[in-house]
């Protein structure tokens, strides 16, 4: 017996294996352009406001996981990671990190050691510019905003999985005059880090953001595919309007199978 809607679901399923195929096939060929991202694009400008200031930079990915439903934030925060520690590398810039998961504090290690020895300065990096907090949530916070308010850094980076601690962080860093750049996929955290940080890569772009600095064509293609889907998607809502408008129902029935 047919079930309504599996067979819709199944050729859903279908165009989104097809479309996250063709875009990482495409990718590892060449690699898709992406649009600017204002928060990624201020990175540099970031780093090199602590550089004149004789401030440090200050960088979070959080206190999640790398792992389950925070994998995907975590990941792209220690991607950033490596590109903040490149640019500190490069311009002699003091940096402090503060992690509240031990799986993600051994990855930020590894993470922060290769962009260090990518800039040809392996010397500089020591275990010491990483901080492991705690996995409790409001202990992270607290210990966050201690390293916030006492180092007085002239850049804060807020980026990787959030939650209630997004508001007291962002707020910590403007009151010090902080410049800030946050990103994060969880949406009730969002608002307040773009009513609170000078730039914001809200959800996906956030992702997209991670993918285009770590430059693997999996990743890349991926975001890609997923952009596919969503041009499907929304082709497939505006001719199905249309048509329902005019009294036909053939494409609400067709996706009722």
């Amino acid at each position: 017996m047919l079930i309504a809607g599996r067979a819709s679901g199944l050729v859903a399923l279908i165009l989104v294996l097809v479309s996250m195929f063709i875009g990482v096939a495409r990718a590892k060929k060449k690699l898709p352009n992406f649009r600017k991202i204002a928060g990624l694009e201020a990175m540099e400008e970031a780093v090199g406001r602590a550089t004149e200031m004789g401030k440090p930079v200050f960088y979070t990915p959080g206190y999640a996981d790398v792992s389950g439903t925070t994998a995907a934030p975590s990941l792209a925060g220690l991607d950033l990671l490596g590109h903040v520690g490149r640019l500190t590398a490069r311009y002699d810039t003091k940096l402090e990190v503060s992690v509240g998961h031990p799986n993600t504090y051994a990855l930020a290690q590894e993470v922060l050691r290769n962009s260090y020895l990518t800039e040809g300065r392996p010397d500089a990096y020591n275990d010491e510019i990483i901080r492991f907090t705690s996995e409790i949530q409001f202990a992270y916070t607290a210990a966050t905003l201690g390293m916030i308010q006492r180092g007085k850094p002239a850049t804060c980076f807020f980026t990787g999985y959030f939650a209630a601690e997004a508001i007291i962080l962002s707020e910590a860093a403007a009151a010090i005059g902080a410049m800030a750049i946050a990103g994060a996929t969880n949406h009730f955290q969002i608002p307040f880090f773009a009513a609170a940080c000078d730039y914001t890569m809200i959800g996906e772009e956030f992702l997209a953001a991670g993918a285009f600095i770590s430059q693997d064509p999996l990743r890349i293609g991926g975001v890609a595919g997923q952009d596919y889907i969503k041009a499907i998607a929304a082709i497939t809502l505006l001719v199905g309007a249309l048509l329902f408008t005019m009294g036909n129902k053939s494409l609400v029935d067709l996706l009722k199978l």
